[in-house]
């Protein structure tokens, strides 16, 4: 049998007031709606369409977007300094441009816009962090959650491996080669040691990042969200959402300890750890990505 997915073209929505996001979608609009959550500086063209294709296989009505400053949804504006990322690291107050329930905003408003009431949600990394937040926040539109590579927001648990921070922080060269040279060397760290990209997929996916409307500045407020968001593990511990947690154990970026604390804190939460996967989504995991997501949907 030949399954023919319908791709729609790149379209625009509201999200939170005065936010316009970017989305596509994939797949039988009749299927169950699954919105997928990117992470940090990352735009919609993050979510493999491979993996997108195997999700619209399996019966979901497949929604991926661009969060605020990224891609080619609003950049939202105010600025971040790095000293101040520092002081907010340190715990000290900052005044932020915009959080995490903000950005959980963004998406219930996709949602609107769509007129879907509740959807399944797959969030990575601070997508993650985004997706607990629907789900804690408007309980009654989340379906299922996947949290995959994300944490509590507890500082004790899914912390960075030291060497991380600098390379992070430091500041890259301007332009288009500047970035995909500075791009890959972040792959290099956080990439997955026993799946490793091919090279010339991280420089293309590099340079469609860049293409679509890469923000520096807009990086360093969705880093300022992230730091200064709150610890959810009393509002987890609440929820009573079918819930799937996927990590790596070579993991740098969030180390497994967010992983294990965001399925401890969640009752009946499903723990999928994934030996030598680091902080990507590797090809050759996205079947096992794929009917995990399945198989969390069909408990709800």
């Amino acid at each position: 049998m030949v399954i023919v997915t319908v791709v729609s073209a790149e379209l625009f929505a509201p999200g939170a007031p005065g936010v316009e996001l970017c989305y596509q979608t994939y797949g039988d609009p009749d299927g169950d709606p699954l919105l997928l959550v990117m992470g940090l500086g990352g735009p919609m063209t993050w979510w493999d369409p491979e993996l997108c294709q195997l999700l619209a296989d399996r019966g979901f009505f497949v929604i991926r977007y661009d969060n605020r400053d990224t891609g080619r949804s609003t950049k939202v504006g105010g600025r971040v300094t790095r000293s101040m990322l520092v002081r907010a690291f340190a715990g000290r107050a900052v005044r932020v441009p915009y959080s995490i329930s903000d950005m959980a905003a963004d998406a219930v408003g996709l949602l609107d816009h769509l007129g879907i009431g509740s959807a399944h949600l797959v969030g990575v990394s601070m997508g993650g962090m985004i997706a607990q937040t629907v789900a804690i926040e408007h309980p009654t539109r989340v379906r299922s959650l996947t949290s995959v590579m994300s944490t509590t927001g507890r500082r004790s648990v899914g912390w960075q491996h030291p060497r991380l921070m600098p390379v992070l922080l430091a500041r890259r060269g301007r332009g288009r080669a500047a970035y995909v040279t500075g791009s890959a060397a972040i792959w290099e760290l956080i990439g997955s040691p026993l799946y490793p990209s091919d090279p010339a997929d991280v420089v293309a996916k590099a340079e469609v990042t860049f293409d679509r409307g890469w923000s520096s500045s807009g990086v360093l407020r969705q880093m300022l969200a992230v730091v200064t968001q709150p610890n959810r593990t009393r509002q987890l511990h609440a929820l009573r959402t079918p819930t799937l947690v996927i990590h790596g154990t070579a993991d740098k970026l969030v180390h497994p300890s967010g992983g294990r604390a965001t399925a401890a804190a969640i009752p009946g939460a499903e723990l999928l750890l994934i030996d030598g996967m680091g902080h990507d989504l590797p090809r050759p995991l996205f079947e096992t990505f794929a009917e995990a997501i399945r198989r969390t949907a069909d408990r709800a």
